[in-house]
C-alpha cells in the first residue's frame, strides 16, 4: 500500500532543499544573462559561503542564518572586486577566455580554502539541528525550513531590486543589449561588477543555508555545486531567473525522491539523469520559451 505520509514528507524536504538549489542556479543565471558566460567559480562561491558561516560560528558564536547579515554584503563586495580587478580585463575577449578566467578564480579559491582550513570537512553546532515542526503527520526539519525561508526572502529581495529600482532597470538593459545600454548612458562595466557581486552574494547565501545540512569541504564540493547550478539553470531554461527557481525545486525533489525510493548512494546521479533526458527532449529547457527573461 502506498505510504502517502512518507511521500509528502519527502516532497516537502525536496521542495525546501530545491529552494536552496534554486538560489544557486539563480546566481549563475543572473551572471550568464548579463555577461554571457558560464561562471565556473560559482560552486566555489557556495563553499566560500559555508566557510563564512563556519568561521563566524566558531569566532563569534553566530547562528548560520544570523551570519547572513555579514556574509551577504561580504560576498557582494568580494564578487564585485573579482569582476572589477580580473574579469573586466577579458570581458570583450572570446567567450572561452572568460570561462577560463572564471576557472582560474575557482582554482585559486579552492586552493586558498584548502591551505587555510585543510581537507577535513567542517560544520557548525546548532541547538536546533535535530528539531522539527510537526504538521499533522509530517515532520519538517527546522534547519530545512529556515533554509527555505532564507531563500524566499533573498529571491524576493532580488525580484524587487530587478523590477523596482533604477539599478534593476540598468541590469535588464545591459542584459538585453549592452551597446544600446551604453548609448543611453549606462555604465555597463559598473553594472557587470554589481551583477557579479549579486551572483556571488546569492551563492554565499546558499552556502550559509546549506552548512547546517552538509559539511564544508574545499576538495570536491565546489565542482559539485557548480554542476548543480548548471543543471538547475539548463533544466529551467538558460538565462531565465524564474525558470531557474522552478529547475532548482525540481532538482531537489528528484534527488530526495530518488534517494528515498531507489538508492541513496546515487542521490546526485538522479538529477543528472533527469538533466540528460530534458536535454534530449527539450534542449532549450523545460521553460525556455514560457518564462519571461530577466
Amino acid at each position: 500500500m502506498f505510504d502517502y505520509v512518507s511521500f509528502f514528507q519527502n516532497l516537502s524536504n525536496g521542495v525546501l532543499i530545491g529552494a536552496v538549489y534554486a538560489l544557486i542556479g539563480v546566481g549563475l543565471t543572473l551572471v550568464f544573462g548579463v555577461m554571457r558566460t558560464i561562471n565556473f567559480a560559482h560552486g566555489d562561491f557556495v563553499v566560500l559561503g559555508m566557510y563564512f558561516a563556519v568561521v563566524l560560528n566558531a569566532a563569534l558564536g553566530l547562528d548560520p542564518y544570523l551570519s547572513l547579515v555579514v556574509a551577504i554584503p561580504l560576498g557582494f563586495i568580494v564578487g564585485a572586486l573579482i569582476q572589477k580587478l580580473i574579469l573586466t580585463r577579458v570581458i570583450d575577449a572570446k567567450p572561452e577566455t572568460m570561462m577560463l578566467a572564471t576557472l582560474g578564480v575557482s582554482l585559486v579559491i579552492g586552493n586558498l580554502l584548502l591551505l587555510t582550513f585543510g581537507g577535513e570537512p567542517k560544520s557548525v553546532n546548532m541547538p536546533y539541528a535535530s528539531s522539527t515542526l510537526v504538521l499533522g503527520e509530517i515532520r519538517i526539519s527546522l534547519v530545512l525550513l529556515y533554509a527555505g525561508l532564507a531563500t524566499l526572502v533573498v529571491i524576493l529581495a532580488l525580484y524587487l531590486l530587478l523590477n523596482k529600482t533604477e539599478v534593476g532597470r540598468a541590469i535588464k538593459a545591459t542584459a538585453e543589449n549592452r551597446l544600446g545600454a551604453e548609448l543611453v548612458g549606462i555604465n555597463t562595466k559598473k553594472i557587470q561588477a554589481i551583477v557579479f557581486g549579486l551572483g556571488m552574494a546569492l551563492a554565499v547565501t546558499a552556502g550559509v543555508s546549506l552548512i547546517p545540512l552538509l559539511f564544508a569541504s574545499p576538495v570536491t564540493t565546489g565542482a559539485l555545486f557548480t554542476l548543480k547550478a548548471f543543471v538547475v539553470t539548463v533544466l529551467g531554461g538558460l538565462g531565465n531567473i524564474g525558470a531557474a527557481i522552478i529547475g532548482g525545486v525540481l532538482l531537489g525533489v528528484v534527488e530526495v525522491m530518488g534517494a528515498s525510493y531507489l538508492d541513496s548512494a546515487y542521490r546526485d546521479a538522479y538529477g543528472l539523469l533527469v538533466f540528460v533526458v530534458v536535454l534530449l527532449v527539450k534542449p532549450e529547457g523545460l521553460f525556455g520559451k514560457s518564462v519571461k527573461r530577466v
